[in-house]
């Protein structure tokens, strides 16, 4: 089966109806690496052995059988809740177009409990767009750091 051009979708191109969102949201999460950024200072995987890319594709397929409506069941195993902007050392992804392309999805999960830190980026439908991986946990801020 080929697949026609007519028929994949545009980049940047949302899913238009709340009926459509739905019916994406009960599918198994596809993962797109188009935004994935591996320059970024703080967020990169210089350094990283064999054991980190191993938890990172193991953690990939075991999401990838989760259906989008579930994920947040998953709890403690995953940790994976939304990214609040207002708590990191950030404050959006930098990608061109990012208002109209990630509206509202970004969202974080874990690789591990602790020692391999997390991947975030955003939702459009069932499919989970990769943006940074974060093996030092430097997305949110240290609240230990900001008290003092």
């Amino acid at each position: 089966m080929s697949i026609k051009p007519s028929s994949i979708p545009k980049q940047n191109e949302r899913v238009k109806t709340a009926s459509q969102e739905a019916f994406l949201k009960d599918k198994e999460i596809i993962f797109s690496f188009r935004y994935l950024n591996l320059n970024h200072k703080k967020f990169n995987c210089n350094g990283k052995g064999f054991s980190y890319f191993n938890c990172l594709i193991e953690r990939l397929r075991d999401v990838s059988q989760i259906r989008v409506n579930d994920i947040g069941a998953k709890g403690k195993t995953l940790r994976c809740h939304r990214i609040d902007w207002k708590e990191t050392t950030e404050t959006c992804f930098g990608i061109p177009n990012e208002d109209k392309i990630v509206n509202g999805g970004e969202f974080q999960f874990a690789l591990s409990s602790n020692e391999h830190g997390r991947v975030h980026g955003f939702f459009i439908g069932n499919i989970f767009c990769v943006v940074w991986l974060d093996p030092d946990h430097k997305l949110y801020k240290n609240k230990k750091r900001s008290s003092v």
